[in-house]
C-alpha cells in the first residue's frame, strides 16, 4: 500500500510539473510523439527549438543526484552548424552572452527558463520573443557532440532542472525505488 501511495505521489508530481508548464498529461508519451513531431508544437504553444524537428536526441536529460555532480541538465539535440535556433516559447531574454567563449541564451517564460547553447547570438538581454523567434545560429565551437553540432536545450524552474522535452509532452518518467524502511 505504501508503494502504491509513493507511485501515486510520484505520478502526481510529474502531472503537477507538466500542468504548470502547460503540458497535456492525458496520453502516454508514445501516443503524443508522432503528433508533436509532425505538428512541431505542443498544446501549450511550446515548439522544438530546431526546425525541422531534430531527427534524434543525442543525449537525454540526466540530472545529477547532487548539484555539484556530473550529469546532463538538459537534452542535446542533433543539428547542423549554422542552423537557426528558435525560442521554444514566448518570453523575455534574460541572458544573452558568452560563457567561456560559448554563446548562451536564456528565455524566461513565467516561472520557467529555457536555455540554449552553443549559439552565435542574434538577440540581446531584455528582448521580448515569441515562440519561433530566432535566438541565434547553432555554433560548432562549444558543441557537446563534437565533431558534430548539437543544441544543448535546458529547462529550469527556479534552481531545479527539468527535462525540456516535457514542454513537448515527450519527457521520460523515471520512478526511483523505495528507500529501505527502518
Amino acid at each position: 500500500m505504501v508503494r502504491l501511495w509513493r507511485l501515486a505521489a510520484a505520478l502526481g508530481a510529474v502531472a503537477a510539473i507538466a500542468g504548470a508548464a502547460g503540458i497535456a498529461a492525458d496520453a502516454a508519451p508514445d501516443d503524443r510523439r508522432p503528433a508533436i513531431a509532425a505538428a512541431g508544437e505542443s498544446a501549450g504553444g511550446w515548439r522544438w527549438p530546431l526546425r525541422p524537428a531534430p531527427d534524434r536526441v543525442v543525449r537525454d536529460f540526466d540530472p545529477p543526484a547532487e548539484p555539484w555532480l556530473a550529469g546532463n541538465r538538459g537534452v542535446d539535440l542533433a543539428g547542423r552548424a549554422g542552423q537557426p535556433v528558435h525560442a521554444a516559447g514566448a518570453g523575455l531574454v534574460s541572458f544573452a552572452w558568452q560563457i567561456a567563449g560559448v554563446g548562451v541564451v536564456s528565455v524566461t517564460s513565467g516561472s520557467l527558463r529555457t536555455t540554449y547553447e552553443p549559439l552565435r547570438l542574434a538577440v540581446h538581454r531584455g528582448d521580448a520573443v515569441r515562440a519561433g523567434t530566432v535566438l541565434g545560429r547553432l555554433a560548432l565551437a562549444g558543441s557537446h557532440c563534437l565533431p558534430d553540432a548539437c543544441l544543448h536545450w535546458g529547462l529550469l524552474r527556479g534552481a531545479a532542472y527539468l527535462d525540456p522535452l516535457a514542454l513537448l509532452g515527450l519527457e521520460q518518467v523515471r520512478l526511483l525505488p523505495d528507500p529501505p524502511s527502518g
